[in-house]
């Protein structure tokens, strides 16, 4: 664990600009009977996540959204950075050139084309769409808001261990009473907490529990070896894939 002075040393980051990030829900801090902020490795991972959105310009509450994101996953994230980010320094590379350029001519070269970012608009534009503009993402951000960064962290808790709990059913058949009561379960406390969960959306989150990268490595984790992959089989086989 980790002071707010000790992480700002690390980080660069302000210890105010730390505080706002905890009061906005943002980055929630643990507290200490005397009332002391610390935070742990999974706070340090989402502060990485923060300001690599932040070097991207997406603004807090947008940030926020994503990361409570039940969806959320920071592979899939890395790679958006990585573009966007890669889309960046293009750009920087091709303004400096530039100014090379005018420096060189004494500023008579008409260029404009190295100050389009239409790219990196539309790339931006497309990875905020990736983690919503659905109803149900829109009913997520709607719940979402209405609780505070601890009932949020509560709740994914809560809905790691339903998934971490079909690790316990793997002696059993997917297609067993058991495993299918789970999913039923699973998807019950994702329409109450989080978005309406179809069939066909639960299908696409199974499909993601399986899939191996950070989702299943987590699932695996908290419910044993084999855990994201058998969830994955009985969601399956409740959805009527």
């Amino acid at each position: 664990m980790m002071t707010v002075k000790e992480v700002s040393r690390l980080t660069g980051v302000s210890i105010r600009t730390l505080q706002y990030y905890d009061r906005l829900g943002l980055l929630p801090a643990r507290r200490t009977e005397s009332g002391y902020r610390l935070y742990d490795d999974a706070a340090l991972e989402r502060l990485q996540q923060i300001l690599l959105f932040r070097e991207l310009e997406f603004p807090l509450r947008d940030i926020r959204t994503i990361l409570d994101n039940p969806n959320f996953d920071r592979s899939k994230a890395l790679h958006q950075q990585i573009e966007l980010l890669t889309l960046k320094k293009q750009h920087l590379e091709d303004l400096i050139r530039l100014a090379q350029t005018l420096q060189t001519t004494g500023g008579h070269t008409m260029e404009f084309k190295e100050f389009d970012t239409s790219r990196i608009d539309e790339y931006t534009r497309r990875a905020k769409e990736s983690w919503g503009g659905t109803p149900a993402y829109h009913e997520f951000e709607k719940k979402n808001a209405a609780r505070t960064a601890r009932e949020s962290g509560d709740l994914n808790k809560q809905l790691m261990a339903l998934v971490a709990g079909f690790g316990a059913l793997q002696n059993q058949p997917a297609d067993a009473p058991a495993p299918q009561a789970q999913a039923a379960k699973l998807q019950a406390f994702i329409t109450e907490h989080y978005y309406t969960c179809t069939k066909e959306i639960f299908a696409q989150l199974g499909q993601m529990y399986g899939a191996g990268g950070e989702f299943t490595a987590n699932i695996n984790a908290a419910g044993g070896p084999g855990a994201a992959e058998f969830a994955a089989k009985a969601i399956a086989v409740y959805c009527g894939e």
